[in-house]
């Protein structure tokens, strides 16, 4: 690999770490920085074709029951063609939900991350992600939505 290959690996799984703790931290600004500012996102609970306004809009709402969120990513597999990218990752996320009257209840999801990134006068960015293979155990009486 050369020397520029090296740094945009390394700035790329950068960048998708900060997605993770963005999320977690609920720090929109955060969240809003990795993203092109006409990015796309085809959220699983969401929906496809969102902005990233429409997202931070939605998972401000979705996380309000959410106690504590922890995305944790591993498993890229980063392709570089010049200043774009294609990235699937794989994320492993506990969540714990506050179920009232002082009671908490945990549960799990799993799902690939799709990306198409780009480099911008900023760095690289993620212009476009999907959410793939979605699977959980959430109780059956909460939604994101």
């Amino acid at each position: 690999m050369s020397l520029q290959e090296i740094a945009d690996r390394l700035e790329i799984e950068q960048l998708l770490v900060r997605y993770c703790h963005a999320i977690d931290e609920r720090d929109w600004a955060a969240y809003r920085a990795v993203y092109t500012a006409d990015a796309v996102i085809d959220d699983v609970t969401a929906g496809p074709g969102n902005s990233v306004d429409d997202m931070v809009t939605f998972l401000s709402r979705a996380l309000e029951r959410v106690v504590v969120i922890q995305h944790a990513i591993s498993t890229s597999r980063v392709d570089i063609d010049g200043d774009t990218a294609r990235a699937k990752t794989v994320c492993h996320c506990p969540v714990v939900l506050d179920r009232g009257n002082g009671e908490a209840r945990m549960f799990f999801q799993g799902l690939w991350y799709e990306d198409q990134l780009v480099r911008t006068a900023d760095g690289w960015r993620i212009a476009r992600r999907a959410e793939t293979g979605y699977f959980h155990d959430m109780p059956s009486d909460f939604s994101f939505e």
